[in-house]
């Protein structure tokens, strides 16, 4: 089961659209879930992101037009309970027991944040923790330099493979990073 995880795309403000070869490799049919960690600022984003699975779930960023999305919400894949959130509401951001805290409220296996625009994942405390970075490559509000990033995650049983899709000097880079939730 793939999973697209995105977010802080700030499309008009920061950038102007998802850059070129990440929508290439971006096909309609192939992702069954989508689960966005906001600041994608219109509808029409939203939009587009509804072209490439029925199932899109969005939390509230802190840029939004749209100010009904959730600021939590939980999702089950298969075997995970995954738990989204924007991070904004993080303090300091980003950081590593605060948001161990807000995966301890959720009861997630899988805890999935953005707002620093920056890609990172670990294992904490037998938890995997996941920042999609900025879609775009936005800056933040701590740094101007961002590398765009998103993640596909393939969700068989009871492990995550997740790939990082990164774009570095005009090439698509990916990693793979794999996660096994304990028994």
């Amino acid at each position: 089961m793939l999973v697209l995880v995105l977010g802080d795309l700030h499309i008009p403000h920061r950038a102007s659209a998802l850059p070129a070869k990440f929508k290439k490799l971006l096909v309609p049919g192939r992702i069954q879930h989508i689960l966005c960690t906001g600041n994608l600022c219109t509808k029409e984003t939203v939009d587009y992101l509804k072209t490439l699975a029925s199932d899109v779930h969005v939390v509230r960023g802190d840029f939004e037009e749209n100010t009904t999305y959730p600021e939590q919400k939980v999702v089950t894949v298969g075997q995970f309970r995954i738990g989204v959130c924007h991070g904004h509401q993080v303090v300091p951001w980003g950081d590593q027991e605060s948001l161990a805290l807000i995966n301890r409220q959720l009861d997630c296996d899988i805890l999935i944040t953005g707002h620093t625009n920056k890609f990172e994942a670990y294992e904490h405390e037998n938890k995997f923790y996941v920042n999609p970075g900025s879609a775009t490559g936005a800056y933040s509000a701590l740094e101007a330099e961002i590398i765009p990033s998103f993640i596909l995650m393939d969700i068989q049983s009871s492990t995550v493979v997740t790939y990082v899709y990164q774009l570095i000097d005009d090439e698509v880079k990916v990693d793979r990073i794999e996660y096994k939730k304990n028994a």
